[in-house]
């Protein structure tokens, strides 16, 4: 039986539900944690339930303020541990709940999905206002001829490498693994002012390191950066020309694997008592050895070893440091395969290795963004001692697509594709939103790298079957979420790619071939999720659930902006939107930002428009 008052409760992590004296959280702050409920919710007491040194500890809320709209509950919480997990224990007229970041329940639950807090926690708050833009550096922009590859230039795994022209159609694998366009960093330094136009402030390279393949996941240098893409100088100039655009940038890392043409890797294979032999796992040497998934190409690092610790993160001119020094000055890594660092059977070496990594990274930057590579529950990484952000297919992307479209995993065993015709209800995408965002604190939450494609995946208007309002739905959905949103390159401008190799073709520059309506749309949620308060750091609550339809509201003291979504195909009639739920005031005046057409709250309701698939973003 669903319960009314119970939609009207709400919490999350974001100023106005947890107040403290500065914008960061620290030990020894006392902050006020605030409940908010519907006037007509039967509370009749309500207790804030924390376990400080493992004890469980109930303080008294209070009514701190009520309006025609909501009663605000609150209590003091003086933090006294680096993570504070909390929840609510409400006493109403039928009974007793608990609610946590999952919502209300009446069983006792588990810590596991508790409210979290960091305090001293090192964030990276330029990420807060940020838009990504991923990049593939050889298909994006030729901007030095001079440096591309040339056929025959070398052979690997038994492939010799090919010139390609842009916009080529590209063989199938493994042939397509050395086939150059000559896109570099010069090209895409001539194409910043492309992107400061369409209103990104950050970019994400894929590798840039020298190695032998056009994705370079193989590397075979660690510090230095191909001379295929401009080398050395060209990430000096790229990041003096970003800096004088207020752009960011952070750079693609493979500590898990290394490529087989690396001068470690040849070292241990030709002598197994190099001091690179301890830096690999050879099961019959020099034949068997440890690989990612298998692949001959890409043998396994050892963290058992501590000089290769000493190498990749922990030494002062590690491999992790280098970068983020001048001139270079990344500001963060993305790190490859995240969920499978330094783990290898009875070897699981992830939580010091992490912890060894981070402490790197904020000694030489500490607001350098640390982000990782995982396409399922990242959740135990994101509790502020490890990565800041995962890519979030899991708790994001791939819920959008099972909504939209249909259920499919993968995996690179067979068999590969495990998949129902049958798309997701609106329920289970609102759940899976939830869970991911209840299982880390508030602060990661907001940092989350959330995503509608990219390198590894089919192209987003594939994944939607070239439907353009699920493409803007899909879209809008990306820039007003909580979280920090990247485009894959192109993605914008309509490029289509039935899967990971297509997606990465050449960046179409003959904008006669774009879908300049699309871009446009960009644009303007670009600057929307740039510019608005509720977006960069507002709350989310989630006001309909119907079959077809979602609607949620992201709030702040100053703004609140709600979106509803239509998957379709058929139209939804005019209907009463309870805004009330989300303590919107009756006489609130929000406006369309596409129609620009306006509509009054009134009776706890906001009237909409009847309207086709596609999406509505009301603004107050």
């Amino acid at each position: 039986m669903t319960i009314s008052y119970l939609s009207s409760l709400h919490h999350d992590g974001s100023k106005r539900y947890v107040q403290s004296p500065g914008a960061d959280l620290h030990l020894g702050d006392e902050i006020s944690i605030r409940l908010r409920s519907g006037t007509d919710a039967p509370i009749e007491r309500v207790l804030l339930r924390t376990c400080p040194d493992g004890e469980q500890f109930f303080a008294e809320m209070q009514i701190e303020e009520t309006s025609s709209a909501c009663n605000w509950w609150q209590a003091k919480l003086r933090l006294t541990m680096p993570l504070t997990s909390y929840r609510f224990l409400i006493f109403t007229s039928d009974g007793i709940w608990w609610y946590n970041g999952t919502g209300p329940h009446r069983h006792v639950p588990t810590d596991a999905e508790d409210f979290r807090l960091l305090a001293d926690y090192a964030a990276p708050a330029w990420v807060n206002d940020s838009v990504f833009y991923q990049i593939f550096p050889d298909r994006f922009a030729d901007g030095d001829p001079a440096s591309n590859v040339r056929d025959g230039e070398f052979e690997y795994q038994g492939i010799k490498s090919r010139a390609r022209k842009w916009g080529e159609t590209q063989s199938s694998w493994p042939e397509a693994m050395v086939e150059f366009y000559g896109g570099d960093l010069p090209g895409i330094e001539q194409r910043l002012d492309y992107l400061t136009d369409l209103g990104v402030n950050a970019i994400y390279l894929n590798p840039i390191f020298t190695a032998f393949s056009n994705h370079r996941y193989d590397v075979v240098d660690y510090f230095n950066i191909d001379p295929h893409l401009g080398g050395n100088a060209a990430l000096t100039s790229l990041r003096q020309a970003a800096t004088e655009r207020g752009m960011r940038f952070i750079l693609d890392i493979v500590p898990n694997h290394a490529g087989v043409e690396h001068p470690w890797f040849k070292s241990a294979v030709q002598n197994p008592d190099s001091p690179s032999a301890e830096y690999f796992t050879f099961h019959n040497h020099p034949d068997e050895y440890e690989s990612w998934l298998g692949v001959r190409s890409l043998p396994k690092l050892n963290y058992r070893s501590q000089n290769l610790r000493d190498e990749i993160y922990a030494g002062p001119n590690s491999i992790f440091r280098y970068w983020l020094k001048p001139p270079f000055a990344a500001d963060g890594w993305r790190v490859d395969v995240a969920n499978m660092l330094a783990r290898h059977g009875k070897d699981q070496l992830e939580a010091e290795v992490w912890a060894g990594i981070r402490q790197a990274v904020k000694e030489e930057n500490p607001s350098a963004y640390l982000l990782g590579e995982n396409f399922f529950d990242s959740s135990s990484q994101l509790q502020g001692d490890h990565l800041d952000a995962s890519m979030n297919y899991f708790g994001f992307s791939n819920p959008i697509g099972f909504w939209l479209n249909h259920f499919e995993v993968n995996q690179h065993a067979e068999p590969r594709n495990v998949r129902s015709a049958i798309p997701w209800p609106t329920q289970a995408l609102v759940d899976s939103w939830q869970v991911s965002r209840a299982a880390i604190p508030w602060q990661i939450a907001r940092q989350q790298f959330n995503l509608l494609g990219s390198h590894d995946t089919p192209r987003i208007v594939n994944i939607l079957n070239h439907d353009h309002a699920l493409n803007r739905l899909a879209v809008a959905f990306l820039l007003t979420y909580v979280g920090v949103p990247c485009i894959y390159y192109g993605d914008e401008i309509g490029m289509s790619g039935k899967d990971a190799l297509e997606a990465r073709n050449c960046m179409v520059w003959d904008s006669t071939q774009w879908d300049s309506d699309l871009r446009a749309f960009y644009q303007t949620l670009i600057k929307l999720r740039r510019t608005s308060p509720a977006l960069i750091d507002g709350g989310l609550q989630v006001l309909l659930v119907e079959e077809n339809l979602l609607a949620y509201l992201r709030d702040t003291d100053e703004e609140r902006i709600i979106v509803v979504g239509n998957r379709g195909p058929d139209e939804v009639s005019a209907k009463l939107l309870p805004v009330n739920l989300g303590a919107v005031p009756n006489g609130m005046i929000f406006r369309e930002l596409f129609s620009g057409q306006t509509s009054t709250v009134v009776n706890g309701n906001l009237p909409l428009p009847s309207f086709a698939a596609g999406v509505q973003i009301w603004q107050a």
